[in-house]
C-alpha cells in the first residue's frame, strides 16, 4: 500500500517543486495579481502636482486591490534619475511609473543621452489627465488680446521676456512654440521653479508666462495677472472669459502638460490591461474628477495603443520645437 502512494506523493512534490522554481514575478503577473505592495516611481519631489496626483491614484488603487501602491519619488536631472529607473525596473508589474509630457517628449529630445528610450523602454498604460496652458501677462503690459501681445513682439523684437521655471521644462517649451508659430522673438528667462518664476512675472521682472492652469489661474482670480488665452478646444467652463488660442489667432496651438502612466518594456499585457481598467474606472469617479478640476486638469483614460499613438505626436512635436529654438541643457 505504501508503495502503491509513491507516485503519487512524488507527483504533488514535483508539481509543488515546479510551482516554487517558477520567478516570483511570473507568478505575481500571471496569477492572482497584485499580491504584494507595488512601486509607483514619481520622478518629481513630494508636494508638486505629479506627487499629488500619484498618490492620488495609489490610495484609490490600494483601496480596490487591498495591495499598498507606495509612492517612491525619485527627483533630479530633469526627471532623468526617475525615468532611468523605471526604465530599468523588472518588468513584474510591481514597479509602475508616474510620467508625463516631460518624461516621454521634452527630456528624450532635450539631452544627448538621457539613458532611456521612451517607446522602447517602456508599456504604455494610459493617459491620465491634461493640464490646459494658459497665457498669462503682467498688468502693466498694455496688450489686452493675444493679437496685441505678438504685435508689440514684433515692434521689439527678442525684448519681451518669457518665465519660465527652467530651461528644458514645459512652459519653456510652450513659450519657444509660441515664438516660432506666430514669428516672434522672446527672451527666455529661467528660474528655480515655477513659484519663482510666476514671482518674476507678478514682480514686473519678465512680460508673459505659459503655465498651466492650477498653477497661474490663482494669480489671474487675484487679479495679480492677466489671462490672454488657454489651450483648449472650447473655453474653460469656469473661466469663460478668457479665449481660446485659436480664437486669439493661434490655430493649432495645442502645448499643454499630461500626466500618464507607464510600466516597464516587457510587462505582461495583462498586468497593462487590468492598470488601464481600474484607471479608467477611477477617472470616472466624483471625487477624483472634482480633485483633477482644482488641479486645473481634465481627466482623460484612454486605451494603451491610443496612447502609444499620442506619445509619439508629443515626441515629433518637441522633438521639432526644441531644435528648432536651438535648446541646449548641460
Amino acid at each position: 500500500m505504501t508503495r502503491a502512494l509513491i507516485p503519487g506523493v512524488c507527483a504533488a512534490v514535483a508539481v509543488a517543486a515546479t510551482t516554487l522554481s517558477v520567478p516570483a514575478h511570473a507568478q505575481g503577473a500571471a496569477g492572482a495579481y497584485p499580491n504584494k505592495p507595488i512601486r509607483l516611481i514619481v520622478p518629481y519631489p513630494p508636494g508638486g502636482g505629479n506627487d499629488t496626483l500619484a498618490r492620488l491614484f495609489g490610495a484609490k488603487l490600494t483601496e480596490a486591490w487591498g495591495q499598498q501602491v507606495v509612492v517612491d519619488n525619485r527627483p533630479g536631472a530633469g526627471t532623468i534619475i526617475g525615468t532611468q529607473i523605471a526604465a530599468r525596473s523588472i518588468p513584474d508589474g510591481y514597479t509602475i511609473f508616474l510620467s508625463s509630457i516631460a518624461t516621454h517628449a521634452i527630456a528624450p529630445n532635450l539631452y544627448k543621452n538621457p539613458g532611456f528610450d521612451p517607446v522602447k523602454d517602456f508599456s504604455p498604460i494610459t493617459l491620465l489627465a491634461i493640464a490646459p496652458t494658459v497665457l498669462c501677462v503682467n498688468p502693466a503690459v498694455p496688450a489686452k488680446s493675444v493679437k496685441e501681445l505678438i504685435a508689440l513682439a514684433k515692434a521689439k523684437p527678442g525684448e519681451l521676456k518669457f518665465a519660465s521655471g527652467g530651461s528644458g521644462t514645459p512652459p519653456h517649451m510652450a513659450g519657444e512654440i509660441f515664438a516660432a508659430m506666430t514669428g516672434i522673438k522672446l527672451l527666455h528667462v529661467p528660474y528655480k521653479g515655477g513659484g519663482p518664476a510666476i514671482a518674476g512675472l507678478i514682480g514686473g521682472e519678465t512680460t508673459m508666462m505659459f503655465d498651466t492652469a492650477a498653477s497661474i489661474l490663482p494669480h489671474v482670480r487675484a487679479g495679480r495677472l492677466r489671462p490672454l488665452a488657454i489651450a483648449r478646444a472650447q473655453r474653460h467652463p469656469e473661466y469663460s472669459d478668457i479665449a481660446t488660442f485659436t480664437e486669439a489667432g493661434v490655430s493649432g496651438y495645442e502645448v499643454n502638460a499630461w500626466y500618464s502612466m507607464h510600466a516597464p518594456a516587457g510587462t505582461p499585457k495583462s498586468v497593462v490591461d487590468r492598470w488601464n481598467k481600474e484607471l479608467a474606472r477611477i477617472l470616472k469617479l466624483p471625487d477624483i474628477q472634482e480633485r483633477l478640476k482644482q488641479l486645473g486638469s481634465e481627466g482623460i483614460g484612454n486605451s494603451p495603443e491610443e496612447f502609444a499613438k499620442f506619445i509619439r505626436g508629443e515626441n515629433a512635436k518637441y522633438a521639432k520645437a526644441i531644435k528648432d529654438a536651438g535648446v541646449k541643457v548641460e
